[in-house]
């Protein structure tokens, strides 16, 4: 039977080589279905035909095969309607991969990028807080928006998905962020609407739910697993830097890298390295106490670091389930009888 894997924001650098990577880390001669999920069918086709263009690459057996989702996470109808859509065509799904990073970012404090890349060179690309955010962005549901597209959306579809995962004896992997300290979250403002860091804000939520989660999880059969892909090239600020400042930075990510720093992966495909081998490595070898994170030598050679020291309090995490129990059962009655066809282009 061929497994299942639902890659969210497959058309993103990582999440491309989340698929990538997969394909070289589960047996050769394993069938797998990958369903590319993106907001656009454009995006789609793209995507399968890169990911199709690697397994052609790979000396595999196994058949390949493609379906796909079109959800936007900030509409809570389309995830519905991604919900209806994954029920319908499968009857397990085998590992479920959270990668979802968005932000509202305004532009970039090029005064305070300077000061702190003359002050420290490797934590003003590592820990940067010269990137600006919008504050108060909500989304047409009326929720966070950010809070929406990186953690409430996808912990919804997985709710709802919950019978397959059982089937599947998933594996959920969620990505998460080395910028994701408890300095980044207010409890008092969970979705976010307050803060001038909700993508960063965004990532610590994801760290607590985690932690929240996985033992119920566990009991259902479910494997969930904590990881951060380090550093490294993505597309979500592209549109505020030029050719020569795009280099700057990357020149920068590399000399931070040489001065030792492990979390400047750069490659897109050594980012993913954590996340997809804790969807692939025996369960024994792993703790979902621990976050993986990807990371790379001097040299460029890829390993994975194991923090084992996540702040998390149960007053933090029975707070968090508190306000997502209720907030999931409030969708449920909004969403009564509500569908969309997500299948149009």
């Amino acid at each position: 039977m061929s497994k299942v894997a639902v890659i969210t924001g497959t058309n993103s650098n990582l999440g491309l080589n989340i698929a990538y990577r997969l394909l070289e880390k589960i047996p050769f001669s394993e069938d797998i279905t990958i369903v590319v999920t993106s907001r656009t069918l454009p995006r789609v086709r793209e995507c399968i035909e890169l990911i199709n263009k690697h397994h052609s690459q790979l000396e595999r057996v196994g058949v390949l095969n493609f379906d796909y989702v079109l959800v936007d996470f900030t509409d809570m109808v389309s995830i519905l309607d991604a919900y209806y859509t994954l029920s319908k065509k499968f009857n397990r799904i085998d590992y479920f991969f959270v990668n979802a990073a968005q932000g509202v970012y305004d532009g970039i404090d090029w005064i305070g990028a300077t000061k702190e890349i003359m002050t420290s060179p490797v934590e003003a690309v590592t820990h940067p807080h010269y990137k600006i955010q919008k504050m108060g962005v909500k989304s047409s549901d009326g929720l966070g928006l950010v809070f929406q597209a990186n953690v409430f959306g996808p912990y919804y579809l997985l709710h709802k998905l919950k019978p397959l995962l059982v089937k599947g004896n998933c594996k959920i992997v969620w990505v998460s962020s080395i910028m994701s300290s408890p300095e980044y979250l207010d409890l008092n403002d969970l979705e976010l609407l307050e803060s001038d860091a909700s993508y960063e804000g965004s990532k610590r939520l994801v760290d607590l739910l985690h932690f929240a989660t996985y033992k119920s999880l566990e009991k259902e059969g479910i494997e969930q697993y904590l990881t951060h892909p380090g550093i490294f090239t993505s597309n979500s600020f592209f549109k505020f830097l030029n050719v020569f400042t795009y280099f700057g930075m990357l020149s920068i990510f590399y000399f931070a890298r040489f001065l030792g720093s492990p979390w400047h992966n750069i490659s897109g495909y050594k980012a993913a390295n954590a996340v997809v081998n804790c969807a692939t490595s025996d369960s024994k070898l792993l703790d979902s106490e621990i976050k993986y994170g990807s990371a790379t030598t001097r040299a460029g050679n890829e390993y994975i670091i194991s923090d084992k020291v996540i702040e998390h309090s149960e007053e933090e995490m029975g707070l968090i389930v508190s306000y997502f129990e209720k907030l999931r059962d409030d969708w449920d009655v909004k969403l009564k009888n509500q569908i969309k066809n997500t299948r149009q282009s």
